[in-house]
């Protein structure tokens, strides 16, 4: 097979939803239909293959992103299963970087959920093209109609439906193919692994015959070929149809949309299909950018004979192996023996064992070519986000960013021999998972874990002390805040050491508040003759590392800008050393002197409830200093919005359940940080000074 063929017949997709969309299940099912499992595992009976982690069978979730490999249709097809849970949410981020296209599976009863509309945001963010799957058709309140609306007016998608659904609810039959004009059920004694083709029925052949107009007409906005033969009412071909809708779909001009039942074995062979037809392979992205020595861009062509360049986007270790680095390569090979290069560490790796995962199961393989996603073991230097070039070569590939962590927990060895294993197992969770971040209270000297929510701390604490056997004690959680100023001051730093070696560092420093989400800016008003430029960055560096403790309760400090607007220097006695004090000392002045306020970490919430429970939902929203932003209908339920403190969160789901009787549930994401009520941030400062 020629190099550019192979290439062509490689496809890296994604499956993401919402938790309990039925990700996993539909995974399953992919890999049970492509012969790559012998038995299809179930997400509710703790057995199904791609949640393999002991914390994911016990919750019924997935947690870590999963990846595969199988074979349809003389396709390679790499697959990485993604969680659904908000917590989780850094893991679809950094799948998302490096694959070529998504399966975006929605519940047919819950159409586009919250979390949904999150990994969307992220997939468009990186320009990947989606084929959409309804599942659970065959669950009461499905509704295909609906998901499609949904899709159009939450995600701002341009759905085009490929099937219609024959049946709903416990009647769902099976799905009519509106390209190849037949109607697909599939054989519940053979485990829907038989496929059966017939005929359009006769009472739906008015609303397939619309339907499949439908579909023509929107391929003619995007196909000059498919146009011409539409408005001269030619017959359009099968093959034509289905190159429009390629081009379409690689062009994110519109969503194919399928439907079916994972659970039910119904649906999985033609979604197999459209992945094959209508998402990218690596050969239909030409080249990948990254940036050479100078921070200019560079290109990489895609393909086998060119330079090597591959970026790692996920580390793992669990107790048994070394770790494990997932790596997709854009362009050349890597072999076993390879000395490679990495220009974002600056160091140099040697690849002496390459593998193939299938969940938590390894293949050794000799090679991964272009185009492929596989694992190193033992990399010694490279962390997430790196990418691996050739001996000589310099290319660093657009990296990652990470959110900051918004909850932590106090957490602390039981006895001293525990010591050293507690800080070396945490240090290898954080080296895997970079929205997770430890540090020491300066105050306690106990360390705080920190996380993107409750889950994702119960999750890691659980391996902590089942997988690592790690004997520790935890604290209750604690909210991520943080502090910023509200006016603008001025104020100086001078540090002057005159006994032993002499040192001078003048700054006058400028502060000023900047709006929500701005973080830091630092910039210099101050010409060399007032402070020469060889001072600049340690001026700098002085403000940042200040920045970590606030002036308030040693929160991080953040929505500052700092102006550099004079100062002066001594000719033989300034040093660097002297410019940061100086700095810091400045910096610690203006954040008192300039009104600090403390901010806190507030929730996107949607909660679900019967229509009799609104008022008791909204009034325990009230009681959590909540702000309802909408309350919109959908069927018989309400859909409740609101912006929730997350220090008001923990434990609501046993609230929210007493208020409703068990029949609401609710899922929620990080917004934004926003300032804490006076009277609150009196009784919080209080309480951390311990006063």
């Amino acid at each position: 097979m020629s190099a550019q063929k192979e290439l062509s017949s490689i496809r890296n997709i994604g499956i993401m939803a919402h938790i309990d969309a039925g990700k996993t299940t539909t995974t399953e099912r992919i890999l049970y239909y492509t012969g790559r499992s012998y038995k299809m595992g179930e997400v509710h009976d703790g057995n199904a293959v791609m949640d393999w982690m002991e914390q994911e069978q016990e919750r019924g979730i997935t947690i870590t992103s999963a990846a595969t490999t199988c074979t349809w249709n003389h396709h390679k097809i790499n697959i990485i299963d993604t969680p659904g849970h908000v917590d989780f949410t850094v893991e679809v981020e950094r799948c998302l970087r490096v694959l070529d296209g998504v399966i975006a599976v929605f519940c047919a009863v819950g159409g586009v959920e919250p979390q949904t509309e999150t990994v969307w945001r992220q997939a468009d963010s990186y320009h990947i093209p989606r084929l959409a799957f309804i599942n659970k058709m065959d669950r009461v309140g499905a509704d295909f109609e609906r998901c499609l609306k949904m899709m159009t007016e939450r995600l701002g998608a341009n759905p085009l439906p490929l099937q219609l659904p024959v049946g709903k609810e416990a009647e769902f039959e099976g799905v009519i193919d509106l390209i190849e004009e037949k109607m697909l059920s599939f054989n519940e004694q053979s485990l829907g692994q038989e496929v059966v083709e017939s005929a359009v029925p006769d009472h739906y052949r008015e609303v397939f015959t619309a339907a499949r107009m439908a579909v023509l007409e929107k391929l003619a906005d995007f196909d000059e070929g498919v146009m011409e033969k539409y408005l001269e009412d030619k017959p359009v071909s099968v093959d034509e149809m289905y190159r429009a809708l390629r081009k379409a779909t690689l062009a994110l001009e519109v969503v194919p949309v399928l439907c079916g039942s994972a659970f039910k074995n119904k649906g999985i062979q033609p979604l197999l299909d459209s992945v094959v037809k209508y998402l990218p392979s690596p050969a239909d992205n030409d080249f990948v950018e990254g940036l050479d020595r100078k921070g200019e861009q560079v290109e990489r062509k895609t393909g086998p004979k060119e330079k090597l360049c591959g970026l790692v986007f996920k580390l793992m270790s669990d107790s048994f192996v070394e770790n494990l680095a997932f790596v997709r390569i854009y362009s050349g090979v890597l072999s076993i023996g390879d000395k490679v290069f990495n220009p974002v560490k600056k160091k140099k790796e040697k690849i002496s064992k390459l593998l193939k995962l299938h969940a938590n199961k390894r293949e050794e393989v000799k090679k991964i070519g272009a185009g492929d996603i596989g694992a190193i073991v033992g990399l010694k230097f490279t962390t997430t986000g790196d990418t691996l070039c050739e001996s000589g070569d310099f290319v660093i590939l657009e990296s990652m960013d990470f959110p900051d962590p918004v909850i932590g927990v106090a957490i602390e060895p039981r006895s001293k021999a525990d010591e050293s294993k507690l800080i070396e197992t945490l240090d290898k969770i954080a080296l895997e998972d970079p929205s997770f971040t430890i540090k020491t209270d300066e105050d306690t000297g106990q360390k705080i874990i920190s996380g993107m929510g409750e889950l994702h701390l119960e999750i890691i604490v659980d391996r902590l002390l089942n997988e690592f056997k790690v004997s520790a004690n935890v604290g209750k959680p604690q909210v991520a805040y943080k502090e910023t100023i509200t006016r603008s001051v001025t104020e100086e730093g001078r540090f002057e050491q005159t006994t032993g070696t002499a040192q001078y560092g003048h700054v006058v420093l400028e502060v000023a508040p900047l709006d929500r989400g701005g973080g830091f800016v630092f910039s210099n008003e101050v010409d060399k003759d007032t402070i020469p430029s060889t001072f600049l960055a340690a001026i700098e560096k002085g403000v940042k590392d200040t920045l970590d403790s606030g002036p308030l309760i040693g929160h991080p400090l953040t929505d500052v800008k700092v102006r550099l607007t004079g100062g002066s220097y001594d000719d033989e006695n300034s040093t660097e050393m002297a410019f940061g004090v100086a700095a810091a000392m400045a910096l610690r002045r203006a954040g008192v002197e300039a009104e600090p306020v403390l901010l806190e970490p507030v929730m996107d919430l949607e909660v679900v409830t019967p229509e009799e429970y609104v008022g008791d939902a909204i009034s325990d929203l009230n009681s959590k200093r909540g702000k309802v932003t909408g309350i919109a209908a959908e069927n018989d339920i309400q859909v409740i919005k609101a912006h929730v403190p997350l220090a008001e969160m923990f434990g609501y789901s046993t609230s929210l359940r007493s208020a409703t009787q068990g029949r609401a549930n609710f899922s929620m994401q990080f917004l934004e940080y926003d300032v804490v009520p006076k009277a609150k941030a009196e009784v919080i400062i209080r309480k951390i000074r311990g006063i």
